[in-house]
């Protein structure tokens, strides 16, 4: 039982970050190549669903 936890939390600690990643590579070397098309803005859909880029931060002061 708790080694399927582990690998449950494997998963979710390295595989979906690194699918995000890839994702978004493959995005932005298809727009670099082909131009911005459906494809590419759903990869990088994707890829923010899985993994956003940065969490925005609020300033107080």
């Amino acid at each position: 039982m708790i080694q399927k936890r582990i690998a449950q939390w494997a998963v979710m600690a390295i595989a979906v970050p690194v699918a995000a990643a890839g994702a978004r590579r493959l995005s932005h070397t298809l727009e670099a190549r082909r131009g911005p098309s459906g494809a590419t803005r759903l990869l990088t859909k994707g890829a923010d669903l899985m993994r956003p880029q940065k969490a925005k931060r609020r300033r107080f002061f």
